[in-house]
This record gives C-alpha cells, structure tokens and sequence, in this order.
C-alpha cells in the first residue's frame, strides 16, 4: 500500500506544475482540469519504480493530451457564436510578481497564442513559460531538437510582431480597475472616459448565452455607455468586486455568490486600451473560490 501513497504523492506534487501547462495550451480551466485528470488515470497504471524522471513523465503525457485536445477544440471554436475568449482563472498576487508567469496568463498573450500552431504552442509554453530546454522538449513531444528549436523560433516571433506592450505595474492597474469600477457602479460616462483610452475595443464573448456584443465595439464613449447599459442590466443584489485573476486585477460581478461576470483590463499609458469581458456562464468556474 506504501507504494500507492507515494505514487499518488509524486502526482499531487507535479499536478500544479501539470495545470499551469495545461491551462496555457487550452486557455480554459475545465478543459486543463480535464487533462490532468486523464494523466492521473495514465500515472495510476504506470509501474512508476520504472519511471527515472516523474516530472518529466507527467510533462510529456500532459503536454501530448493537450496538444490532442486543442486540435479537436479548433474545429469547435470554428462554430462558437460571437468572439472567443479564454477562460478566466483566479491567480493569486503573488503569481503577478513574478511577471513571465504572471504575463503568461494574461487573456492578451493567451489570445495570441491561439494563433499558434499546437505544436508552436506547446513549445513556446514549454520553453518560455516554464524554461525547459529544447533538448527536454523534443523528448516530451517526440520531435527532434532541430524542429523544436525552430518551432521555438518561430513561436516567439510570431508572439512578438503581435504582442501589445501592456502596462504590467500591478499599483497603477489596481488604481485604474478601481476606477473602471467606480465609474461602471456610479452609472457615470464621464468618469469612464477618463480611464479608457479614446482607441480602446471591448470584446465580450457571451458563447451567445448571455446578451453579449457578438462585435467588438471601438473608441470611448461606445464602450463608455456599453458599461453603463451592462452595469444597469446586472441582476439586483449582484455584487462587483476588483478580484486577482489572469495574473493581474479584474472586475468580477457575483449574484447570489456565482460570477455572472468578469471584466479584464488591459493598459497602455496608463490608460484602458482593450477589454475583455466574459459572461458565458461556461467560462466562470475557474473563478468559484
């Protein structure tokens, strides 16, 4: 029975680790959930005594399930009503301090990275994120170092001709969320103006459950009266509150404890240039404390 604990043991200790890569392939917390899971009932039947490198092992299976699944999660996005956005994950203040993990999970980078092949993706996860070396990676992906390293090259340059310079000092975005939230409570246009920036685009992805924008909308005082309209239309005795989530801070609405919503901010100049906000009910679980 000794050996079982351990086995167990030697998963629980990886299992973050496990979600961390999982969450960043498949931008969705039940959908990482779901591959963790299925290397847990992969790990249960291995003869672990035969196993040198257990990270390693869990890596490379946990990695290859969800290269799999964001295949298949490809074509169904094809068919998703209005725009796609990742799911949003609680992340703790901590994470954000530490800005390459903190910035990995951000909706902004996670978007791009849906433009990336599976495998690009996986390697850039894989390498940037969590610093694997190429070596390392081939063997989890069953490639050769070659390709991997130019997958990785490409990875990164497709992250970088796309990737917009947010603001990441986490004071200066707290004030502004704190504003955002202010001014989307006080019902007040004005107030709003002054936090958004003149260009800013709000997408909202409401998986055409809720009754989400199936459009972006541009420029201030669209998304301005866009806020107030949806800050009037939340249920009565619903509560907003600025919460921690994608590594940075965010609005999150909860009616009778469940989140209805959840608004992230993106900053440039200290002004709001993107918004993303999720109401498909689908895409809250990873906020339920």
């Amino acid at each position: 029975m000794g050996t079982m604990d351990q086995h167990e043991q030697s998963f629980a200790q990886h299992r973050p680790l496990l979600f961390a890569i999982a969450y960043r392939m498949l931008s969705s917390v039940s959908e990482a959930e779901d591959i963790v899971q299925d290397a847990w009932l992969r790990w249960s039947r291995v003869d672990s005594s035969g196993v040198t490198d257990a990270e390693g092992y869990l890596v490379r299976v946990t990695t290859r399930l969800a290269i799999d699944h964001l295949r298949s999660a490809r074509v169904r996005r094809e068919s998703y009503v209005g725009p796609w956005l990742p799911e949003p994950l609680l992340t703790r203040p901590d994470v954000a301090e530490d800005v390459i993990r903190g910035e990995s999970v951000s909706t902004a980078l996670l978007l791009i990275l849906e433009t990336l092949s599976p495998l690009e993706r996986a390697v850039f996860v894989l390498n940037e994120v969590f610093g694997y070396r190429h070596a390392e990676i081939a063997e989890a992906l069953g490639r050769a170092e070659p390709t991997v390293r130019q997958l990785a090259h490409r990875a990164r340059k497709a992250v970088e001709s796309r990737n917009r310079r947010y603001d990441t000092d986490p004071a200066l975005r707290q004030r502004v969320t704190e504003r955002f939230l202010a001014a989307c409570v006080g019902g007040d246009v004005t107030a709003l103006l002054e936090v958004l920036a003149p260009e800013v685009t709000l997408v909202s992805d409401g998986g055409g459950l809720t009754g989400a924008p199936r459009k972006p909308i541009h420029g201030g005082e669209l998304v301005a009266r866009a806020f107030v309209v949806l800050s009037r239309q939340q249920p009565a005795g619903s509560i907003a509150d600025v919460v921690e989530f994608n590594g940075g801070p965010g609005v999150v609405v909860r009616s009778g404890g469940t989140p209805v919503l959840a608004v992230a901010l993106h900053l440039v100049d200290g002004a709001v240039r993107t918004v993303h906000v999720v109401s498909n009910p689908r895409k809250l679980t990873g906020l339920a404390p």
